[in-house]
């Protein structure tokens, strides 16, 4: 794990960790479903299609409480949930060709209210996204599995990694 500090004082934590298989995964993200930080922040998910990054959110959201079926927003763009403790957006901007549709959507109001955020596909909004809290860049390896890249870039996102 890699700690250094950033413009405003807080620490910016790399780590890295191996996901050989989907039940690390699974793991993984149950571990940071228990964290109570998770309910406030914006996590930015990157990676090649394929990798991994729907499969993590759904993960995720079931560690959480979601029941049901969880889609993928690659067609509606957003998936909302509503938990008794938080509220949830899932985006994909996969099939965003212009950053400005994130302003045209009326995403800002959502990306301002308190809840979870789990970003898809974080570059196709460009400079409209807020700073995420936590970023996981996923690599597939020959293998199969998983090497993720965790990235915090606040001090929300470093208490995710702590």
């Amino acid at each position: 794990m890699t700690v250094q500090r950033v413009a405003g004082g807080h620490p910016l934590i790399v780590k890295n960790i191996a996901w050989p298989d989907e039940a690390a995964t699974a793991a993984f993200a149950k571990a940071l479903a228990n964290h109570p930080a998770v309910g406030r922040a914006l996590i930015e998910l990157q990676g090649d299609l394929g990798a991994g990054k729907t499969t993590f959110v759904r993960h995720l959201l079931k560690s959480l409480g979601v029941e049901g079926r969880i889609k993928s927003p690659t067609y509606a763009v957003v998936e909302p949930y509503t938990l008794p403790e938080m509220n949830i957006w899932h985006f994909d901007f996969y099939r965003f060709n212009d950053p400005r549709e994130w302003e045209e959507a009326g995403f800002r109001d959502i990306f301002a209210a308190a809840g979870l955020k789990l970003v898809e596909w974080p570059e196709k909004a460009g400079p409209h996204l807020p700073q995420p809290d936590l970023l996981l860049h996923l690599e597939v390896l020959p293998d199969d599995s998983r090497t993720v890249t965790l990235t915090a870039h606040t001090p929300t996102g470093a208490e995710l990694l702590a």
